[in-house]
């Protein structure tokens, strides 16, 4: 990455510049059609700008101001929300409606319309999420950057179960370092080998490790050396620091000595957006100082060519497929005039490639929605369906412990991400949240209405107990590893519309037993940590919400982890899956799905930086792809 000074800001470009109307987009050709502004559409965009290519970037989402007044508009709207969940930011939007974690419950057909976009049947309802605005799901995750482990790749191979990727760890490996140099990772090489992972000698993170916060510290001291014992196999647990997606010191070592500058991160007067992290605890939904990485820096990058275009407020409606050649002739867009307004223009934009980057559940509710399943050699579109299940375990510490400073999750237990157990069940990784207990029980909000409703605590006393309890909290977030069943999926229902008159996405998600042995090791676990620490359990599940999943004989709490993958899974056959391991559509040859739908597994870990290193990776083909499609064709006499 570049080096910028004061003489050369990276901000977004002047709207006038980069924006295109619906007339222009549809008059011309594009090399490249990109659906989505999120992270990996803003990738593929850079990288294709760079070797000179045409691209139109169909967005569904608002992005006419793209300059810092928009961001702050977005901060000032969450400052201001009720409801601080994670898409308080962004204004409602009827045209792309997105699902919220509040929306949360059993869909029926006569449930009013309006109520709810992700539409679930079932009794058990996730309350994932996946946000359309410019930049996508990058405007609202927490920033954690992990890699797959290398045993996630041939997980079938090994233990039997789940299914085997078209490339391994060492194919990857590159790109992932691509990506944590995109991304500005914090993080230490030797904090990160472990179960496998390894690196390049010499190789160095772009930034230093985010520092454990003081909550992190305190954990620590009661769980390193803390021996598990898991289908026979004795595991040593230790706190370490999460690779971290967001601004920290520069690392004088990397690429050589040369160091590394991130965007945005030496000083407030020398770009206009992406200071250092200064350690808020609102990392989900938006952070203050944009800090964080998100894809709004990339889609900068890319924008600053000249040859990448955005059309924004564009919902894609329809693939368009010529029935013979099987090739994609064009995207046709509903074009819409505000968020709320039911006025919009339709018209089909056209291009030589075309790359879905909506997310895993839209690239699916699309193409199903243009009768897709219908030519797909495997029928796999939509299916496979995986999210992380969430186990949240929460408890209250002896002493106060600096909950509340520093980043939402700066370290965790990872020790248990893999080994022979998960022949029998399911890895997870444990999160330590210095947020407290804000997500299991909407703390701080809920603890006042107790404190002052209940207890009928009033001025300095209710100052001294609040703070005092805040303080000691400790919430542990068990990520946990779920399996690609067909069953899981994403469908589409003529009963379900939305404003613009699109099929709604439906979404079966249930949580197998392999996945639910994983979550009843870690509840005894969480158990045997807050012992450890002595920390009073406040850990209580609720048989009557929507998360509630049995098992055994006993009742959790199952939530979603906004990590979303699996709907166009990619593998060596096109009878058994949807891509090839570039992400280009065994159907339809002039066609690329890039995203976590191509994920055959997810692993223990977020899934972002894998989907960034993917989107490197096919972006590399997309060009030569592009090369060969457009090569002069001679003829000979």
């Amino acid at each position: 990455m570049t080096p910028y000074d004061d003489a050369d800001p990276v901000i977004f470009p002047a709207g006038a510049a980069t924006q295109t109307s619906g007339a222009e987009a549809a008059s011309q050709e594009w090399d490249a059609v990109i659906v989505g502004g999120g992270m990996a559409g803003s990738i593929v965009a850079d990288q294709l700008s760079q070797s000179g290519y045409s691209v139109l970037i169909v967005e569904a989402g608002p992005g006419k101001d793209l300059d810092l007044a928009e961001y702050e508009s977005y901060l000032s709207r969450f400052y201001g929300a009720v409801v601080k969940d994670n898409q308080s930011p962004y204004p409602f939007n009827r045209n792309a409606r997105m699902p919220r974690s509040t929306d949360t419950m059993p869909v029926t057909p006569d449930t009013p319309q309006d109520d709810f976009y992700l539409v679930q049947e079932d009794t058990y309802c996730t309350d994932t999420t996946f946000t359309r605005v410019l930049g996508g799901t990058s405007m609202h995750w927490e920033g954690k950057a992990l890699r797959m482990l290398p045993e996630d790749f041939d997980l079938r191979t090994r233990y039997g179960r789940g299914l085997n990727w078209p490339l391994g760890y060492d194919d990857l490996e590159p790109y992932y370092r691509q990506a944590e140099a995109e991304l500005g990772v914090s993080a230490e090489v030797e904090d990160q080998a472990y179960l496998g992972m390894h690196f390049p000698e010499g190789y160095v993170f772009p930034m230093h490790r985010m520092p454990p916060s003081y909550l992190d510290r305190t954990v620590a001291r009661g769980v390193d050396g803390m021996r598990v014992n898991l289908a026979d196999d004795d595991y040593t647990l230790r706190v370490r620091s999460f690779p971290q997606a967001r601004n920290g010191v520069p690392n004088a070592a990397y690429d050589g000595g040369k160091g590394f500058v991130p965007v945005g991160a030496v000083s407030t007067n020398q770009v206009e957006e992406g200071e250092r992290c200064q350690g808020n605890t609102n990392c989900v939904p938006i952070c203050p100082v944009q800090a964080k990485y998100h894809a709004g820096k990339t889609l900068a990058k890319a924008l600053r060519k000249g040859n990448v275009k955005i059309v924004t407020q564009a919902v894609a409606s329809k693939v368009e497929i010529d029935e013979e050649s099987r090739r994609v002739t064009g995207i046709t867009v509903k074009n819409y005039q505000s968020l709320d307004s039911d006025s919009y223009e339709t018209y089909t934009v056209k291009g030589t490639v075309y790359i879905l980057c909506a997310h895993a559940i839209e690239n699916a509710r699309l193409m199903l929605a243009s009768d897709m399943q219908r030519m797909s050699r495997s029928g796999l579109i939509g299916r496979n369906l995986m999210d992380h299940a969430y186990l949240l375990s929460w408890g209250l510490l002896p002493e106060p412990a600096g909950t509340m400073r520093g980043t939402s999750c700066t370290s965790g237990i990872t020790d248990l991400r893999g080994g022979r157990f998960r022949r029998t069940q399911a890895g997870f990784g444990v999160d330590i949240h210095n947020d407290g207990w804000g997500w299991a029980t909407g703390s701080p909000y809920t603890d006042l209405v107790e404190l002052v409703d209940q207890q009928g605590l009033r001025g300095k006393e209710l100052r001294r107990t609040l703070g005092d309890r805040i303080s000691r909290q400790l919430l542990l977030a068990f990520m946990i590893d779920l399996l690609p069943e067909p069953s899981n999926a994403v469908t589409v229902n003529e009963r379900y519309k939305d404003a613009l008159g699109n099929l709604k996405p439906v979404v079966s998600l249930k949580i197998p037993p392999y996945t639910m042995r994983g979550a009843a090791f870690a509840r005894k676990l969480a158990t045997e940590i807050f012992g450890k620490l002595g920390a009073q359990e406040m850990t209580a599940y609720d048989r009557n919400r929507s998360s509630a999943v049995e098992h055994e004989g006993e009742w959790y709490n199952i939530v979603g982890g906004n990590h979303l993958a699996g709907t166009h899974i990619m593998g060596t056959d096109p009878a058994t899956s949807v891509v090839d391991h570039t992400q280009q559509s065994w159907d339809h040859e002039n066609l690329y799905l890039v995203g976590p739908g191509s994920l055959p597994s997810i692993g223990t870990s977020n899934i972002s930086l894998t989907m960034a290193a993917l989107a490197f990776r096919s972006s590399t083909h997309i060009v030569r792809y592009l090369r060969a499609a457009k090569a002069p064709v001679t003829i000979r006499a």
